[in-house]
């Protein structure tokens, strides 16, 4: 099939680098509206609308995914850019997906979002298919609806829910059709290892369209690939959670595109997990101070040649402890070991501040720093360990699944209330830290 016409809409700077954003299923380019603010100041955004959605062509019959992907190029040749990151969601994801093991050249760093790299069941598609072809857009409506926010957020937003729905009511049923035969025959898997561009998986933890099982298997595909759990997310997550995915999105272009060393630092010694849920507890009251220790702390006192790192966390542990700042002691303990520092330094150097900071603050401190070393020491073979049964999207992926799987253990923060004690509650450091 020949390539289309994609309506599109360009916003930002002429001469800034260009980020081309994919869209879901049933959606046109105003999905992205709550990231525009943001993206547009440091990016020539570039939105179109998937063929058969929105304002773009409506080709009758079932599309491929290669269509989707020709038509992306075809939008970037016309517009004159050789090379752009690129953000896609659910449908747009797996076009972005595409693009980046097609046309490898094309595709500068990558964000896939709440999608999947193999989507069953066929049969539910081609039922889909059918059943808006018959009936329309609006006999699926509520369904879609339902999926793209957690119940909660729903109730608490009935208008949205309602302009999400007129959306949907507005895609043309042969365009959506279309588009359901794209992800009926679409299995990625065997690409996954060809993709080079540095990508960025973000899954809703509450997302029963694209659970997180099948984040992971796109981050465990891709090489070098990063993979985030939102909570309180379900599949339009940058709608849901629209600061957090904004945050996390310009964390990972601008890592590249700004040269953004204190995010670098910054991860080096705070470690990915940390930081990861730092950026996605991003809100409008955070934001700035998460900029701020970015740039200045990380990126400004943490980068200087003058004194090294190991240096830099004994001197941050002394003075945490002599100012009683216990909610950030466990961190920059685990910041300390990271850095090069024995549990024998960290003990003597807190024994040293007990001398000038007093007893009671060091024997404080102390006391998380056992903790914590001891949760982070190496298990024995004997020590036992329960694990739950994962789901496996390599054997059923479902895109109606009723039930959210559980984020990975081996990212989510601990709800044990010690540890919790610990890290100074998760809920802390994704508010920000020091």
């Amino acid at each position: 099939m020949s390539t289309v016409e994609l309506h599109h809409v360009v916003d930002g700077p002429v001469d800034a680098p260009a980020l081309l954003l994919l869209n879901s299923l049933g959606s046109d380019l105003s999905m992205w509206d709550p990231q525009m603010p943001a993206l547009s100041r440091r990016f020539r955004v570039i939105r179109c609308d998937t063929r058969g959605h929105g304002r773009s062509p409506v080709p009758a019959g079932d599309h491929a995914l290669d269509d989707l992907g020709r038509d992306a190029l075809a939008l970037l040749d016309r517009l004159g850019v050789a090379s752009a990151h690129v953000v896609g969601l659910s449908l747009g994801g797996m076009t972005a997906m595409w693009l980046a093991a097609h046309a490898p050249e094309r595709v500068g760093r990558l964000v896939l979002c709440c999608t999947s790299a193999r989507l069953g069941p066929p049969e539910g598609w081609a039922e889909r298919a059918r059943t808006v072809r018959a009936r329309g857009t609006r006999a699926v409506s509520d369904a879609v609806a339902g999926r793209w926010l957690t119940a909660g957020f729903a109730e608490r937003h009935p208008d949205l829910v309602e302009k999400l729905k007129d959306m949907i009511h507005k895609t043309p049923p042969e365009g959506y059709a279309g588009a359901c035969a794209v992800v009926q025959h679409m299995d990625q898997r065997s690409d996954l290892g060809s993709i080079v561009a540095p990508t960025l998986v973000i899954a809703g933890r509450d997302d029963p369209a694209t659970p997180p099982p099948h984040g992971q298997l796109i981050a465990d595909g891709i090489p070098g690939a990063r993979m985030v759990v939102l909570p309180e997310a379900a599949h339009l997550a940058n709608v849901e959670r629209a600061d957090a995915v904004t945050a996390l999105i310009l964390d990972h272009l601008e890592d590249r595109t700004a040269g953004n060393a204190g995010m670098i630092v910054r991860r080096q010694v705070l470690g990915d997990e940390h930081v990861d849920r730092a950026v996605a507890g991003t809100t409008p009251l955070t934001a700035p101070f998460q900029e701020f220790i970015t740039r200045y702390a990380w990126g400004g006192v943490w980068s200087r040649d003058t004194l090294d790192r190991r240096s830099r966390s004994l001197i941050t542990l002394a003075v945490l402890t002599a100012l009683h700042c216990h909610d950030e002691l466990a961190m920059h303990v685990r910041a300390a070991r990271r850095n090069g520092l024995t549990a024998e330094e960290i003990g003597e150097v807190l024994l040293h501040t007990a001398v000038y900071a007093g007893v009671p603050a060091a024997n404080a401190a102390l006391a998380i720093a056992q903790r914590t070393l001891a949760e982070d020491a190496p298990r024995t073979p004997a020590e036992p360990a329960s694990h739950a049964a994962a789901e496996d999207p390599r054997r059923t992926p479902t895109d109606d699944a009723q039930r959210a799987p559980s984020e990975d253990p081996r990212r989510a923060p601990s709800e044990d209330p010690r540890r919790a004690a610990a890290e100074g509650g998760s809920r802390r450091a994704a508010a920000g830290e020091g």
